[in-house]
């Protein structure tokens, strides 16, 4: 079967499709360098003077510069796909971890000499917030691997906004813990003699109350705010099936990527931004950030939140699991495979945070954008000779080539941001998001419960009677059905078995 062209395929529209490929990153340039082809070619041939000059290093520089770009493109590429696959990882591990603990930690717990007993909904609401927690492990890094620091945000303040805010009895600031002490902006300052509101309880059947409340664009007039005062965005709105909480502050969109300026459409602009904040003497951060920014992408890559929430969120599980662990809860094998796993998620953040914290050093950035540039701006002077006018559409073609490729290295180094073909961290945490819930919803019953049914034939295709009529007659009374020749017991039994491997091996097979 041929593959669709992803040119045309999928329900992408066509803007979006045009903003997912670098041509209005690279227009500026090519259209530069063909210039400077129209030039070359206008004055040499409408003049006497003659801008052409052989071509003997033009082979030797243009493989060189070839394999340098190859090199980026692919080192990018390598590192995109990488981070692909510690989300993987992470999906991976938050499945097993979640599954670990709503299977094998037990709902029915024998009481502890001096504890009061532990009843079954209580077992079940431990268990649940837990895989709650392992849900905002995943949005946690989303966050912080894009820079967004603090929980105030609405897709993951919801989820963890029970976890102790400090480290005692007393609730000031100073005893504010880190992962709630660096989320404070000072605009929005959160009272500490306020005991913590509760949501109106209601019945697990009803519709949840949206609040009434005004919540403009970046209005800070509302002393209140709801994670329910979303926007709805026709029906998608995977917001909405999170807890309903109240919070001091407004909270952040789940996805928060930056506007679209016409700066991103005629990136040359950039340099009178960068000398407007020269001139109006910004800081010296603003300063650097704006000499370099000619050489990146509109969406530079996002330092690493400041407070590192999700390991804040893993001490807690970490926490949770010493917890069972020294109430006897597991057995060691189980206690291994979950301090194993804790391990792995913490391995897979540290992996993630080298990838989206290392980006390719500026010196080989400009080095090799600024060599680019000048082989651009020479290549007309070199082939005119041979081409004539054709050289202006072979320059412009090269500057096309070779732009294109440098600068696909340079969106795709950093996959976690929020360009087009960044990887879709928003997905993937929806994705954990369902399949923790489908385990959740998953009834652990126990195994005579389902599997000597009437509706269950273990040995076909051989045999298709069902568990329940199998076990009705009996091993001394079993024989395969239909074969009346056959002893009963064990030995029919093993018969059946061969045969039915007989069947599929010659059913399955194409001939």
């Amino acid at each position: 079967m041929v593959s669709s062209n992803p040119l045309f395929r999928g329900g992408m529209s066509i803007r979006k499709k045009f903003a997912a490929t670098v041509i209005n990153d690279i227009w500026p340039e090519v259209v530069f360098f063909s210039l400077v082809a129209t030039m070359v070619t206008l004055v040499s041939e409408k003049t006497d003077t003659k801008l052409a000059f052989k071509n003997s290093l033009l082979t030797v520089l243009g493989t060189v510069l070839g394999l340098v770009i190859s090199f980026r493109t692919s080192s990018a590429y390598e590192r995109y796909q990488e981070g692909r696959k510690m989300w993987t990882s992470i999906t991976t591990l938050s499945r097993n971890l979640a599954q670990t603990i709503w299977i094998h930690v037990p709902n029915e717990r024998p009481p502890k000499e001096g504890q009061r007993q532990i009843s079954v909904l209580e077992s079940i609401v431990e268990k649940k917030t837990m895989i709650n927690l392992i849900q905002a492990f995943s949005v946690s890094v989303k966050h912080y691997l894009r820079g967004e620091s603090g929980v105030y945000y609405q897709d993951l303040y919801p989820l963890i906004c029970f976890l102790p805010r400090y480290t005692g009895g007393s609730r000031t600031d100073a005893d504010m813990l880190p992962m709630w002490h660096a989320s404070e902006d000072g605009e929005h300052p959160y009272d500490h003699s306020e005991q913590p509101a509760h949501p109106r309880s209601s019945s697990t059947m009803s519709e949840p109350i949206p609040i009434l409340e005004k919540r403009p664009g970046n209005s800070r007039a509302n002393s209140i705010f709801s994670t329910l005062g979303r926007k709805k965005r026709h029906s998608f709105d995977p917001e909405k099936v999170l807890p309903t909480v109240h919070v001091h502050r407004p909270l952040k969109p789940a996805r928060n990527p930056p506007e679209t300026t016409i700066f991103d459409y005629f990136p040359f602009l950039r340099v009178f931004k960068m000398i407007a904040k020269l001139f109006r003497k910004r800081r010296e951060s603003d300063e650097s950030i704006g000499w370099r920014g000619l050489l990146r992408r509109r969406y530079k890559h996002a330092a690493l939140g400041d407070s590192n929430v999700p390991v804040e969120i893993s001490l807690f599980l970490h926490n949770y699991t010493n917890y069972i662990i020294r109430m006897g809860l597991v057995q060691p094998a189980v206690a291994s495979a979950l301090v194993n796993t804790l391990g792995m998620m913490q391995d897979t953040l540290s992996n993630l945070e080298r990838i989206g914290n290392t980006p390719l050093p500026f010196a080989y950035q400009a080095h090799l954008r600024m060599s680019l540039w000048i082989y651009l701006f020479f290549l007309p002077f070199q082939i005119y000779t041979d081409m004539k006018y054709l050289t202006i559409p072979a320059s412009a073609f090269a500057a096309f080539l070779l732009l294109g490729f440098l600068e696909i290295g340079q969106e795709i180094e950093n996959p976690f941001n929020y360009d087009a073909n960044d990887l879709d961290l928003d997905g993937f945490c929806l994705n954990i998001q369902r399949e923790l819930h489908e385990i959740t919803a998953h009834t652990s019953p126990e195994p005579f419960d389902f599997i000597y049914s009437t509706w269950n034939q273990p040995f076909a295709p051989s045999d298709r009677r069902t568990a329940q009529d199998i076990i009705d007659a009996g091993l001394d009374a079993y024989t395969r059905k239909g074969d009346s020749n056959v002893e009963p017991g064990m030995m029919s039994l093993r018969r059946t078995l061969l045969q039915g491997w007989k069947d599929v091996d010659l059913q399955t097979r194409k001939i």
